[in-house]
């Protein structure tokens, strides 16, 4: 199992970490115990030392489930993570009830790896007027708590704001090869490096969209290499860099668990020739996009409800990644009958105020078209 140093710390994990956010299930929804332990139990004993939770994972059953399984194992010999749920933080007492659950729920009396959960700027500036992250640095001193950190979703701007504000001890970031530039992106990976703050990466598949291309591009993941799975190139991608100490995996079945410990067993960074096309992989997902939404919304409200920027969306990822399933969810239950693009009235106002001089109204009628039709499906 490769293993990587995070000498601001001084300790070394599994640069595979196990994340427990997309466990099986029941038919039920609940968390299929059984077989969830025993993918647990397979990595740890392939080498893998990181195991991530947090507070809603499961609709809150994520951390339960983790204290029962991890209890049979000497406690020191893994690194535990999980999240302060920030969103549910209105007190400093709130921040301290939530803690113990969790203490009580993980069946420990400390955690490795302690997050502020999902920050954005606003957020964490609300945890700095509470005291949240001076009361974490407490934890740490008292011992509760070994290193604090905190995942973030928000741009750059606020990703430097809040890395720059205190001693940070590791902290936690979306990246994958189609995303590099996205919020923090590789230049927070390059800020985050120069400030030697180790990084935990979370989302390297993308949800699983980095897993599941049509067979063009499928095709030319095989030709490089027809033993290796397509997921495996994007967590070599992310594991090529450095700085990345620990990339996350939301595992769902044995055969995931095996094939991440196969890519983590005998790590090897990309070659050039796997980076040069995987760029080009890129180039060719990026010039499927149908039209260029920045998600501005200053089209909204529309007045027949239409959710004019989700529609855009789902329809430019349904012909990035050709695969229905990729926009199911928000096509048919986010968006729903009520709000997709067939109930457009045409009344304009929308183009009016878009500032991409976009033909919204044109383009509704391609969106409804298309995902009516549904060609990619998987």
């Amino acid at each position: 199992m490769e293993k990587r140093k995070l000498e601001k710390l001084g300790i070394e994990t599994s640069l595979l970490g196990f994340g427990c956010m997309r466990l099986p299930v029941t038919e039920q929804g609940k968390i299929n115990e059984p077989e969830a332990e025993r993918m647990l139990d397979q990595a740890i004993a392939q080498g893998v030392n990181y195991i991530d939770t947090a507070y809603p994972y499961h609709g809150g059953e994520s951390e339960p489930f983790v204290g029962r399984a991890l209890k049979k194992y000497d406690r020191s010999s893994l690194y535990l993570a999980t999240k302060l749920p920030v969103w549910m933080v209105h007190t400093l007492d709130d921040a301290k009830r939530l803690f113990q659950e969790q203490l009580d729920r993980l069946q420990t009396d400390y955690i490795d790896f302690y997050l502020l959960h999902a920050l954005g700027r606003e957020r964490y500036d609300d945890m700095r007027k509470l005291g949240v992250p001076d009361w974490m640095a407490q934890l740490k001193e008292e011992g509760k708590i070994r290193y604090m950190g905190f995942s973030f979703h928000d741009s750059y701007d606020a990703f430097s704001y809040i890395l720059n504000d205190r001693e940070w001890d590791f902290c936690q970031i979306q990246l994958n090869y189609m995303d590099a530039g996205e919020q923090a992106g590789l230049q927070g990976y390059r800020l985050a490096q120069e400030k030697k703050v180790p990084l935990v990466v979370m989302e390297p598949v993308k949800g699983g969209s980095l897993a599941a291309y049509a067979e063009d591009i499928t095709g030319v993941f095989r030709s490089l290499d027809p033993e290796a799975s397509v997921a495996s190139y994007a967590l070599r991608w992310v594991g090529s860099l450095p700085g990345v100490k620990v990339i996350l995996s939301g595992m769902t079945t044995m055969e995931q668990v095996q094939d991440n410990l196969k890519t983590f067993g005998n790590f090897k960074p990309l070659s050039q020739k796997e980076s040069e096309t995987i760029d080009q992989i890129v180039a060719l997902i990026k010039s499927r996009v149908q039209n260029g939404c920045t998600g501005c919304r200053y089209c909204m409200p529309c007045p027949a409800g239409v959710d004019i920027p989700g529609n855009f969306r789902a329809w430019n990822t349904y012909h990035m990644y050709q695969n229905y399933n990729m926009v199911k969810w928000s096509w048919e239950k986010e968006l729903g009958e009520e709000k997709q693009a067939k109930n457009c009235v045409k009344c304009g106002k929308c183009e009016a105020a878009c500032p991409q001089k976009l033909s919204i109204r044109q383009d509704l009628e391609r969106v409804q078209a298309d995902l009516d039709k549904r060609e990619f499906v998987l």
